[in-house]
């Protein structure tokens, strides 16, 4: 991630801050002092009553709320509208798909990306420069409480680190937890998958597989995991241990819908596998060959499979027969991640956005808000707060973790790690885990928002 130092040159720091947030003048002048602070976050340090720069590069005031109708930022704008749907009835879908049940409230915005968008200051609670401080992480930042760095993982309000989870020596690609089992399960690209009590969070056991772990997916008993030329099935309520072969090279993703199993690979094909109950195995049922490169996202949905590719594409599937019905070309780098919400369809690239992709009424999709970041997009889950709202997390090669409200795309807060964060899993009452490219899995938790009171 981009950590920087607190001993550094303090005027070459706020000049730094002054000239990315679009000031032409000195940072020391303090006749500007207004014009720096305009369309700037809150200052920490200011909030917690001990700001003592003058001038400070940051608001000494609470930021207003965004207007009602305000302009969606970069002229990226909306083609359809959107009514929110009740968070009792709504749900993600990740890996699995399940659509949600349309509904309406009206806490929730009208359409995709209207309110202020990352830049603005609006959704990030708190003000601190947004760069994690270099010497608290060795462990020896003699600054204290004055440091103007983070001293801490994560930015925002609305949940809390619980544990770390040590043992991994390369980057984690998957995260599952089997439905009915109090264990965690992890697979990295160390070529293990480590088993994790939840209760002590200790780890009960190293599987070691022998090739790289590539994805790994849990769903009802069964843990699938990808890993090169195989995809290993696990059943952990009767211990039954199949290889799927077939797969050529690295299995990069794996997705179950319509009793079936697809496993997206290195050169290009989609596997699927039919349970047979019978024999209590998995059967080869067809293979998917329309993308030109490696298959890195699955999800299912609408009763279709959706396919994100190294080729830049989105394919569609029909889960019934098998074919495909629609390509979106509409992303110009890998295709990275894809999630399923309610009637939408989410997708993040290389290409540094995140297409909304609504269905049209010829039954096609279309791209109905992009939202533009800085930097190339990893990994999309997605999730509601303690108070039913929706949350999308998403992942970046500068190794954070934007949360995002939706659907106004505002940013509710930031998860920083030291390395890439490749996997993020949901969990129950709250949880959610994140994975690093150094091997360390966080487990975090939603809490509640304190609510000002007069």
């Amino acid at each position: 991630m981009d950590f920087d130092y607190n001993g550094g040159n303090t005027t070459n720091t706020n000049k730094r801050v002054f000239n990315r947030l679009g000031g032409g003048q000195s940072a020391n002048d303090t006749s500007n002092h207004n014009h720096l602070q305009q369309n700037q976050k809150v200052c920490y340090h200011w909030r917690a009553g001990r700001c003592n720069r003058f001038p400070c590069p940051f608001l000494h005031r609470e930021l207003s709320a965004p207007p009602t109708h305000a302009a969606v930022n970069g002229g990226v704008g909306a083609k359809r509208g959107f009514v929110g749907n009740d968070s009792s009835s709504s749900s993600f879908s990740g890996r699995r798909g399940n659509n949600g049940t349309n509904g309406n409230n009206s806490n929730y915005s009208n359409s995709w990306g209207r309110f202020g968008n990352k830049g603005d200051g609006r959704g990030v609670r708190g003000g601190s420069v947004e760069k994690v401080c270099t010497y608290w992480v060795q462990g020896h930042c003699n600054r204290g409480d004055t440091c103007r760095f983070l001293h801490s993982w994560s930015l925002g309000d609305g949940f809390s680190l619980l544990t770390q989870l040590e043992g991994h020596q390369k980057v984690i690609s998957g995260i599952a937890l089997p439905s009915g089992s109090d264990k965690l399960y992890t697979g990295s690209k160390d070529e293990t998958v480590r088993v994790w009590d939840c209760q002590s969070g200790q780890c009960m056991g190293v599987i070691n597989l022998g090739g790289e772990v590539g994805c790994m997916i849990s769903e009802g008993p069964w843990i699938f995991v990808g890993t090169p030329n195989v995809v290993k099935a696990w059943n952990t309520q009767t211990n039954t241990d199949l290889s799927l072969t077939g797969p050529v090279g690295q299995v990069y993703t794996l997705v179950v819908g319509n009793d079936l199993l697809f496993a997206g690979t290195q050169d290009g094909s989609i596997l699927v596998w039919k349970f047979n109950a019978a024999t209590y195995n998995f059967e080869p049922a067809a293979s998917l060959n329309d993308h030109k490169m490696a298959v890195v996202s699955l999800v299912v949905g609408a009763n279709r499979l959706y396919s994100g590719s190294m080729d830049h594409s989105i394919k569609v599937w029909s889960l019934e027969t098998l074919q495909c019905v629609q390509t979106l070309k509409d992303h110009t780098s890998v295709v990275m991640s894809l999630l399923c919400w309610e009637q939408f369809l989410l997708s993040c690239s290389l290409d540094q956005t995140i297409k909304v992709w609504a269905a049209t009424e010829s039954g096609n999709l279309e791209v109905t808000y992009t939202h533009k970041e800085e930097h190339g997009l990893l990994t999309l889950c997605g999730m509601h707060d303690l108070e039913g709202k929706p949350i999308l997390l998403c992942s970046s090669n500068d190794s954070s973790v934007h949360l995002f409200d939706l659907p106004s795309f505002s940013e509710k807060g930031k998860i920083f790690a030291k390395q890439e964060i490749r996997a993020i899993q949901t969990g129950p009452g709250g949880l959610f885990f994140t994975g690093d490219g150094t091997g360390q899995v966080r487990v975090w938790n939603s809490v509640a928002v304190p609510t000002a009171t007069t």
